[in-house]
């Protein structure tokens, strides 16, 4: 019997959001019903989705990050196949293929003072790997980690989570402690106590698109290393081109201990993710032939991730996409920045390359300010999810809020867009802010999505 494919999808056009809420999780579809996110995609291609109509979004989400080269990237596509129709022998688990060491070699080479990597199956896992490691190779247990980050939601990576709507109703977690993003003083106090193994900072924090100043990743770095303690940097969202150099920890004069990387890895194909650490602390791990297996996955290495990486980084180098980030980047943060003056209700344009932040703040105008209270009121964060709905539904542009009760859209694009995007973009930004600033007609059409969606469930 034959497995026929698109002849299940045909039989299931339009199903998708009813079996994902008997299924999987209830509340996914609830919730895209409720902000009117509920399209059913067809097809995907670059910077672009397209719905069963053939109408297309711009996606500045890029899947929290992975599609850096775009969605279905016809190069990673055919590596693929080609890997498939090799038919190469894979999780043997008593082998070295060459493939994890040449991805290996790749990755090492664009992280001078790194030496080797483990390989996993996503960042979760990676910053898990990340945290074990430290503790072993220096003998110590506890972690520091900055408010607002977000590593992870496994057990030992939601224990460095800042994020307490993650973290509430997990305890007990690991014994971690968090500190304000950028303060030298509280990591230095943490750090005379004796006993902290490591710090674990992004250097942009995904929730918030926030950065500590400038010279604290090295500062940090120093201390650390004073104190006998590591810093890893969690780069499975800023990594790969996002922030327009290959990591975002080499906008300064630092080199991490250990680096924790996933999402664009996969060339938006197949789940994998990775640690990269100096060559002391692996050997401290993997330190007799007794240790091989004292930290593995199953699916570690495996053939189609392994090649779905070599060929991400391939587009990336061919394709000039890390220097595209940072031109195409600093072309939209201009020209959303030239919008502050006009809109008081945009607060802040910050970020670096294509990982931006949008923050908004109460507007000087009183129907404006009227409309921002009574939305402050019923949650904060609904008025930057009013803006995400109004690109959404009006202009067909894909975006999120950066967290939970802050007033801040995040842009995360393919690293593949240009001025047609960043125009696109502009325009309809600038449309919703005007509309937005007269406290009017926004606010209206966003109660009456949720009150036609809600009608719906």
């Amino acid at each position: 019997m034959d497995f026929d494919l698109p002849g299940l999808l045909a039989a299931h056009r339009g199903d998708g959001y009813e079996l994902y809420g008997r299924y999987l999780n209830p509340q996914q579809p609830r919730m895209l019903h409720a902000i009117g996110f509920d399209r059913v995609y067809e097809r995907a291609e670059g910077a672009y989705l397209y719905d069963a109509d053939g109408h297309p979004y711009a996606d500045f989400l890029a899947g929290f990050g992975v599609f850096a080269a775009g969605r279905n990237h016809p190069v990673i596509r055919q590596a693929l196949h080609d890997a498939l129709d090799a038919q190469l022998a894979d999780w043997t688990q008593f082998d070295c293929g060459p493939l994890p060491g040449l991805l290996a070699e790749k990755l090492i080479a664009r992280a001078p003072g790194l030496d080797r990597v483990f390989f996993c199956n996503s960042g979760t896992e990676a910053v898990e790997s990340a945290l074990k490691f430290a503790r072993y190779a220096t003998g110590r247990g506890r972690i520091i980690y900055c408010d607002h980050a977000f590593h992870g939601l496994t057990t030992g990576s939601l224990s460095v989570n800042g994020a307490q709507e993650f973290r509430r109703g997990f305890a007990p977690l690991l014994p971690d402690t968090a500190i304000p993003l950028g303060d030298l003083d509280a990591l230095a106090a943490e750090l005379r106590k004796g006993d902290v193994a490591a710090f674990i900072i992004e250097p942009i924090q995904g929730h918030g698109v926030l950065m500590p100043p400038d010279g604290f990743l090295a500062a940090a770095s120093a201390l650390l290393h004073e104190h006998g303690a590591l810093l890893i940097c969690d780069e499975v969202q800023s990594g790969f081109g996002r922030t327009g150099k290959f990591f975002a920890y080499q906008h300064e004069q630092v080199v991490p201990d250990i680096v924790t990387v996933a999402k664009a890895l996969s060339g938006g194909f197949v789940p994998v993710g990775a640690m990269l650490a100096r060559g002391w602390i692996f050997e401290k791990i993997y330190s007799s032939m007794d240790r091989v297996m004292v930290h593995s996955t199953t699916f570690k290495g495996g053939v189609l991730a392994m090649t779905a990486g070599l060929a991400s980084l391939a587009v990336l180098d061919d394709e000039g996409l890390v220097d595209n980030a940072a031109r195409a980047g600093e072309a939209l943060k201009t020209a959303l920045a030239g919008m502050m003056g006009r809109y008081d209700v945009l607060a802040d344009v910050r970020g670096r390359g294509l990982m931006i932040g949008l923050e908004f703040d109460k507007p000087a105008s009183l129907r404006a300010r009227t409309s921002w209270n009574m939305l402050q009121k019923a949650r904060v964060g609904l008025f930057a999810q009013m803006v995400v709905v109004a690109l959404f539904q009006r202009h067909r542009i894909l975006t999120q809020v950066s967290g939970d009760h802050m007033e801040v859209i995040k842009l995360i694009p393919p690293l593949i867009i240009g001025d047609t995007e960043v125009k696109l973009f502009a325009e309809a930004f600038g449309e919703v802010m005007e509309d937005a600033s007269r406290g009017t007609g926004l606010v209206w059409e966003f109660g009456r999505t949720l009150v036609k969606q809600a009608a719906r469930r």
